[in-house]
């Protein structure tokens, strides 16, 4: 390999190339144990694999507070509840309406996890009824295959004149598991591949790897289910991001090869050179976004761990399948990489000084301070909205209308008002009290007279006596801001002035109290954890590039995308013409594990194109000391693979918009969002601009603090490594 040296035990690069060797001249057999490991992962995910759940309770929380006192004390009351909503053309009293439902109640008691079946309320016109059904588990932890046990019974018990429907959070949650975007993501992607390739084969190998390597996250994920809480969307995560990463990854792997042949290198050193130089960097990066995904972890809640180790795992598995795999294929590929050429297809490997790229950074150079100036504008208009952005659930109203939940909802709020999908859970404590009645008759006089309040259920006592428990109905819905002021007027004012000297204890829980404490719980830790993540990142990019000023810039940069992408977020969740577009009507809050997951995910992936458009631009200063070429070169020379990275992850993730869980549309929509604009305002305006505007500046570094720093040669520009035949390898194998 022309200019390269052979590794020295000393060099970072030895290991990398070993290994790079290794799966080419074993490719056999590497291709075969992915094979294996794709089977046994299935089969034992099949066989073995635990249930996806969530707890959203929070540590020392009122609502979690309720649902213990209620576990010990009342049993019967605490787990969660499906309501079967009927409505009846003739009233739901008729005798034929009458059995039909006492039927599908006695099919609903066999299902596992139900405790009881009881009737609930009939609505003052008598067209509607609740037919209540107690579960043994939490709604948020109800497996869903009982779940679905449920709905497809209540189904079944449509005729004509009377419309049966399944409603409550654990109905919701298990509508909403299953994902089905995938294939337009990867479709587009083949696309956009084929584009920047021109060959059908360099095409189909980063597919290759993100199929693989998903399958066998995917059922990883699910044996991790039988340890640690992991919640359906964390898997739907992992499929989002492992597609999307995985072709990335291939992607840069893929075209350091292409680029290598073009060099007049032979397929093993050009394997060799392309895992340890962006191999390097995909290791990198990779290791980075594992990291600040398991920040996660500190939030202290058990289903953010689920969520961690299952992105992190989907990263994990892609990552390893670009550094074996990959080069696997690679070594049957060799000179035929470009076979199936589309001649009609632009071909290239690098664009030099007559491309559109290396062309436009000149323009940006020749005015910095004007293309800086309208960048940060229009990256400071996207996040403008974020500041409007209200945390909390969403609920089922935000559903497409095909869902029984939905359509559930829609028929509880007709008949009985908007807060009875969302009733609020009074656990009394009366031990200490010396007139228990005298108590809740005073509780739920003051709870009855409070504005927003609409109806109060008589309480019930525990066997024993020194337990109550009182339902209350808002007059608003589950994720109307005025029903999270009134809990917090409960807790607040009202408890505690209708108790004082009476000895009871009350705490106030339900699905609604509960989405309001996690939104208090986590909202004042994700500047904390923002802060963390950033930190993060500026220690790791002044590490790699020796430079105090291309850290903090880097650093502030990738707040401003993410910063655009929670302005987006924020505008479409507020629903209007904008959230339209995407299917969201309404007004729906944003869980604050959302804006967490994706900054952790995203500081990651702007590493990854971070370090391979400036390592570039680095290594031409080096070698010029010109900071203004090398700022335009840098740019030009990785134009092509960094579009084609960008417009993959953009149209993978955006693809998840099509979903109908709200939580994935606005995923896919602030991811996509985030890598447009780290790809197009970030990459083509901003850092240019400020490059040019520092100069020599850009690679400034105290001599004490670079003494202090570790080194880390990401990009292998200055250990440019080529194996030699080993004497136990066999490059025919």
């Amino acid at each position: 390999m022309h200019g390269s040296i052979p590794p020295t035990a000393s060099s970072p690069a030895a290991p990398l190339a070993r290994l790079a060797r290794w799966a080419y001249d074993r490719r056999r057999r590497v291709v075969g144990a992915w094979l294996a490991l794709l089977v046994v992962a299935s089969v034992a995910a099949g066989a073995f694999g635990g249930e996806n759940k969530v707890d959203f309770r929070m540590p020392g929380s009122d609502s979690s507070d309720a649902i213990d006192v209620l576990d010990e004390r009342m049993p019967e009351f605490a787990g969660g509840t499906v309501d079967v909503v009927y409505r009846a053309d003739g009233g739901v009293t008729d005798p034929a309406v009458t059995a039909r439902i006492d039927d599908l109640a006695a099919e609903l008691r066999q299902v596992d996890h139900v405790a009881g079946v009881v009737p609930g309320a009939v609505a003052a016109d008598g067209s509607t009824a609740i037919l209540t059904v107690q579960l043994d588990e939490t709604a948020e932890k109800m497996p869903v295959a009982a779940t679905t046990e449920i709905i497809d019974l209540v189904e079944a018990a449509n005729v004509d004149g009377l419309q049966v429907e399944a409603g409550g959070f654990a109905v919701q949650n298990a509508e909403e598991t299953e994902a089905g975007s995938e294939g337009f993501g990867l479709l587009f992607a083949a696309a956009i591949l084929l584009v920047a390739f021109g060959s059908a084969l360099a095409m189909g190998l980063p597919i290759i790897i993100a199929v693989f390597a998903l399958g066998v996250a995917l059922a990883g994920v699910a044996l991790i289910a039988n340890f640690l809480v992991v919640p359906d969307f964390a898997v739907q995560l992992a499929t989002m991001i492992g597609i999307g990463v995985g072709i990335d990854y291939a992607l840069f792997v893929l075209n350091r090869y292409r680029s290598s042949l073009a060099q007049g290198n032979d397929p093993a050193d050009a394997v060799v050179e392309s895992v340890t130089t962006a191999g390097r960097a995909v290791l990198f990066a990779g290791t980075t976004v594992v990291i600040a995904l398991f920040g996660l972890v500190f939030m202290g809640l058990d289903y953010l761990w689920g969520v961690a180790a299952a992105t992190s795992l989907a990263v994990l598995v892609v990552m390893v399948a670009s550094l074996t795999l990959l080069p696997a294929l690679l070594g049957f590929a060799g000179h035929s990489i470009d076979r199936f050429k589309l001649p009609w297809l632009r071909k290239g490997h690098d664009d030099g000084r007559q491309s559109l790229s290396w062309r436009w950074s000149r323009v940006v150079q020749r005015r910095p301070w004007t293309s800086a100036g309208v960048a940060l504008v229009i990256l400071l208009a996207l996040a403008s909205p974020f500041t409007d952005l209200r945390f909390g659930t969403p609920d089922a109203s935000n559903g497409g209308e095909e869902l029984t939940s939905r359509r559930a909802f829609d028929l509880v709020e007709d008949g009985f008002g908007a807060g009875a999908n969302g009733p609020l859970a009074f656990s009394v404590v009366l031990d200490d009290s010396d007139d228990p009645d005298a108590a809740i008759a005073s509780l739920t006089n003051a709870i009855a007279t409070t504005d927003g309040i609409a109806t109060v259920m008589p309480a019930v006592r525990s066997a024993d006596g020194g337990v109550a428990f009182i339902t209350a109905f808002p007059t608003t819905g589950p994720q109307d801001p005025a029903t999270e002021n009134l809990v917090h007027t409960l807790r607040d004012e009202v408890v505690p002035a209708a108790t004082a000297g009476t000895g009871a204890h009350v705490d106030i829980g339900g699905q609604t109290a509960m989405f309001v404490d996690e939104s208090d719980y986590m909202s004042g830790r994700l500047p904390i954890f923002i802060a963390a993540v950033i930190a993060l990142s500026f220690l790791l990019l002044m590490i790699v590039f020796r430079s105090l000023l291309v850290a903090v810039k880097a650093a502030i940069m990738n707040l401003l995308s993410i910063g655009a992408a929670y302005g987006v977020i924020a505008l479409a969740a507020d629903g209007g013409w904008f959230g339209g577009l995407f299917g969201i009507d309404e007004a729906t809050p944003v869980p604050v594990w959302l804006p967490m997951m994706m900054f952790a995910l995203l500081f990651g992936l702007s590493m990854d194109y971070e370090v391979f458009l400036l390592s570039r631009i680095r290594e031409v200063y080096l070698r010029t000391g010109d900071n203004a070429s090398a700022v335009a070169d840098g740019l030009a020379s990785t134009a092509r693979v960094i579009t084609a990275a960008a417009a993959i992850m953009v149209t993978v993730f955006g693809a998840f918009i099509l979903e109908d869980n709200v939580l994935m549309k606005l995923a896919g929509l602030g991811l996509a969002t985030a890598i447009f604009v780290d790809a197009t305002i970030v990459r083509m305006v901003l850092v240019p601009a400020t490059m040019e505007l520092l100069g020599d500046r850009n690679w400034w570094m105290p001599r004490w603090l670079d003494r202090l720093l570790p080194t880390i040669d990401v990009e292998g520009e200055h250990h440019p490594v080529k194996v030699p035949q080993l004497a136990y390898e066999d490059a025919a194998a």
